[in-house]
């Protein structure tokens, strides 16, 4: 009993002095100057993983990344602390190292600086030196080889402990998981869904990578993933465990059609970091006790590889209620602004009119809006503009038409209110914004008509004369019968007018009774129509804008079917197309050809970073498939 009773308090006794010991040393370690740095590769090659270390010598606290503005950001930080004993010639020293890896590739060639990071060590602020990295060209072996040698144990972790321990540390599915989470299950087709897919776990997680993007069939996406930014990390608890979470990646996505719409998951490879038991040999030393701490650090760490899919979504996608005049698919809390440049001018002169439609709402997919000018104004075609926000919270911005306008005559003329009609999925009905009418005044210019006659102004005052005077020289006298009146000259010009008023009229009637059929006029736009949209597309591909050229090229198909077949845009879908397509006796061979077009187009808005010789692929099907529907339809 006296000797168990010994041995415990030699243990405490042990305990306590190697505790003061280590504090000691700690206060001692403190006193040196702290430093912050910075360990970058120079020079990297497009798509090669990489890291950036900052490093501490002291303890730091407040510690702020710089941004990492023009790279891709994989994951981080991944935090470290060490610290190292040293007894020399019987004087104990101690240093701490603690550091922050972030992990990053380049997509593009050039020269990136990254900035200063900073933290604060006893009150005082220090910060890095910035950093130049070189992105060039590489080669796709070096890059594989290099990418396995930071795998294997790279950026600030000992490879040496993770070798020690030689048999792999699964990671169960409860402890490491993505999830996606749509913030709806249901919605009208043309309102918004954020989608977020976040990472669950209970490890630490040193880099991500997501593999594949899924497709979104059916959903108009855009990307809301901050890329600027690093993960936030949050807390969840699930079924009584706490997780540590990290939204990965964030979409809005806009449904083109209705019924049960699924969205595929995203495969994503993690490298996480897991803490295993010690295999190092007791030597004897009194520092063993605390060396073997977990405390001090006595487990070592292993990286593994794990490949994770999210789970699948659906959501019930609901159809719009009747369509009213004048709709042409705007959804969301919109609302609509007018102005012009000038209220007064002259004739043959131009002025601007400009209508804003701005909010929340499918603001990418609205492009025709009518308003009613003067027949006597010119009007050409709209310039757009667009000035969207993709933020957590979804899509908003303001969309602006400006008109440029020229009035031919003089006069007072009105432009009317335009309308917007929209959907609103708040109160689950359509709402038609207006805005103000405008008074223009027009003068009259060089070239243009007066709506009064010149002769009235012109006329001559006679004065007080009972005689006027009389001409001299040649009065101008003819020879009998050679007279204009009655010549057959005469009686041309006579009845010319009356004939063409005659032609004007039934003219003018052909065409208002060709007009009163909608469809018929459908039918006849919906070829000139696509290959407009064709051509402002083949412009967006010469100036690399996929995102306008998959709209102009995804607007033209669905326009030219619509039209074609006199299908309501929210109704239109594959299965509709294809039944359209049959009723007109369309081949079979034409057919699959038209619904494989489709899908690729369909698809291709979704895949981004398609090479320019992909996207001209998808605008020549586009093409051809119009131009072999509009030869099957004659």
């Amino acid at each position: 009993m006296n000797i168990l009773k010994t041995k415990t308090f030699q243990n405490i006794t042990s305990r306590a002095l190697c505790w003061v010991l280590m504090l000691v040393i700690s206060v001692a370690a403190m006193a040196q100057n702290p430093r912050l740095s910075v360990t970058a590769p120079r020079t990297v090659s497009v798509g090669q993983r990489f890291s950036v270390q900052f490093k501490v010598n002291a303890e730091p606290s407040n510690f702020k990344a710089p941004s990492f503005k023009g790279l891709n950001y994989l994951g981080g930080p991944f935090q470290s602390h060490s610290s190292s004993m040293r007894n020399i010639n019987g004087q104990t020293t101690m240093s701490v190292e603690v550091s922050y890896t972030y992990n990053l590739s380049a997509t593009s060639e050039g020269q990136y600086t990254i900035g200063s990071a900073s933290c604060v060590v006893d009150g005082k602020t220090i910060s890095s030196d910035p950093v130049t990295i070189t992105v060039e060209k590489g080669n796709q072996a070096q890059n594989q080889q290099q990418q396995q040698r930071q795998n294997n144990g790279g950026n600030g972790w000992n490879q040496q402990q993770q070798q020690q321990h030689s048999e792999p540390v699964g990671i169960s599915d409860k402890t490491l998981f993505v999830r996606a989470v749509a913030n709806k299950g249901s919605a009208y087709q043309g309102e918004e869904v954020i989608v977020t897919y976040k990472l669950y776990t209970q490890v630490q997680v040193r880099q991500f990578q997501i593999d594949k993007l899924p497709s979104n069939k059916g959903f108009w996406s855009e990307d809301l993933t901050d890329d600027t930014q690093n993960p936030q990390q949050r807390e969840e608890v699930i079924d009584g465990r706490r997780y540590a979470v990290y939204e990965i990646r964030k979409i809005a996505l806009f449904p083109q059609e209705t019924g049960t719409l699924t969205l595929s998951p995203i495969n994503t490879e993690v490298a996480a970091v897991v803490q295993v038991q010690s295999n190092r040999r007791q030597s004897g030393s009194i520092f063993d006790m605390f060396f073997d701490d977990p405390f001090f650090g006595g487990s070592q760490y292993q990286v593994v590889n794990k490949k994770l899919k999210s789970n699948t979504l659906s959501i019930n996608i609901k159809s719009l209620p009747d369509e009213p005049d004048g709709y042409f698919g705007a959804v969301g809390d919109l609302s609509v602004k007018s102005s012009v440049d000038t209220k007064k001018l002259k004739a043959n002169e131009a002025l601007t009119y400009s209508l804003t439609i701005s909010g929340k709402g499918n603001l990418m997919l609205i492009d025709n809006v009518d308003v009613d000018f003067p027949p006597s104004f010119e009007a050409y075609d709209p310039k757009i503009s667009s000035n969207i926000k993709r933020t957590a919270a979804g899509i908003s911005g303001s969309k602006t038409f400006e008109w440029v306008l020229i009035p031919r005559s003089e006069g007072k003329y009105t432009i009317p209110p335009a309308k917007l009609v929209c959907f609103n999925p708040k109160s689950k009905s359509f709402v038609t914004k207006t805005t103000g009418e405008f008074t223009i005044d027009v003068a009259k210019g060089e070239g243009g008509t007066s709506s009064v006659g010149d002769a009235a102004k012109n006329n001559v005052k006679l004065l007080n004369n009972d005689i006027e005077y009389i001409k001299t020289g040649n009065p101008g006298l003819h020879k009998k019968g050679s007279s204009f009146f009655g010549g057959a000259l005469f009686w041309i010009l006579f009845l010319l007018p009356v004939i063409l008023a005659i032609a004007a009229v039934i003219i003018i009637r052909k065409v208002s009774k060709s007009n009163a059929d909608v469809n018929a006029v459908r039918l006849r736009k919906a070829t000139r129509l696509a290959k407009k949209r064709l051509r402002k597309a083949e412009k967006f591909l010469a100036d690399n804008d996929d995102e306008r050229f998959y709209i102009e090229i995804y607007q033209a198909i669905w326009g030219y079917v619509s039209d074609k077949f006199t299908i309501p845009t929210s109704q239109l879908s594959s299965e509709t197309i294809q039944g359209a397509l049959e009723s007109k006796n369309v081949s079979e061979n034409v057919i699959q050809t038209i619904m494989q077009t489709i899908g690729e187009v369909d698809f291709a808005r979704f895949a981004p970073g398609d090479s320019t010789s992909k996207k001209q692929s998808i605008y020549n099907q586009a093409l051809q498939m119009i131009l072999d529907l509009e030869n099957q339809l004659k």
